[in-house]
């Protein structure tokens, strides 16, 4: 049975500044697996753009896994419908070649959160799956990992795109702030309770000390 996963996202940008980042998201500081990107075609249709583009990513495998994955990249299709109308941004991506031994299906859906203004929420779907006899199993759960440690990196690598292109925009400036304020009063409580407890532990080294120089007096 393929495993599914299910995650979302916040970007503190705007749904058109989300959708402008989208084209270029590559190459970014966090991006070192993807080695190249072509647009196969690119329509309008019924008022929505309808893109495909073809990225080639690295393919790097455990040792089990190399005498099933012998490949050093995989192609994968991008698919993606942006609809102004609706403002949602949803693209589809699959991999191309070695279905069999590992097939991955993600959908992200973009659009506007309504009761926070300036943000936009990405839903995340992926289906892993794989037709290996006896190593189904293991592979499935392999291919699951190292999805969502690819995740961690598309979203900070497409958080450094829109940071670099929009950096005055308020919303993500106020984040960032917030997010430094609560990192400085996190660090300033950790340092306050490692003070209270290298005065414990001093307070008990004296006490210690006196106890043992009354006993011996």
């Amino acid at each position: 049975m393929a495993k599914y996963y299910e995650n979302a996202t916040i970007y503190n940008y705007s749904w058109d500044q989300v959708t402008q980042g989208f084209w270029n998201r590559y190459p970014n500081p966090f991006s070192a697996h993807v080695l190249s990107e072509d647009t196969v075609s690119r329509e309008v249709r019924n008022g929505k753009l309808h893109s495909k583009r073809l990225l080639t990513k690295t393919n790097h495998v455990p040792k089990w896994g190399e005498r099933f994955f012998k490949a050093k990249s995989v192609n994968i299709v991008e698919e993606s419908v942006v609809d102004p109308v609706e403002r949602t941004l949803v693209t589809y991506t699959r991999n191309i070649g070695f279905n069999t031994i590992m097939s991955v299906v993600e959908k992200v859906v973009y659009k506007s959160l309504p009761d926070q203004p300036g943000k936009t929420i990405a839903i995340r779907s992926a289906w892993i799956d794989s037709s290996v006899y006896g190593f189904g199993t293991a592979i499935r759960a392999f291919g699951l990992e190292r999805f969502k440690k690819n995740c961690a990196k598309t979203v900070n690598g497409f958080n450094y795109v829109l940071q670099h292109m929009f950096p005055n925009n308020p919303v993500a400036l106020a984040a960032a702030a917030a997010a430094n304020k609560d990192y400085q009063g996190s660090k300033a409580q950790k340092l306050r309770e490692a003070a209270k407890h290298a005065s414990d532990h001093m307070k008990a080294q004296a006490e210690h000390l006196v106890q043992n120089l009354s006993v011996k007096g």
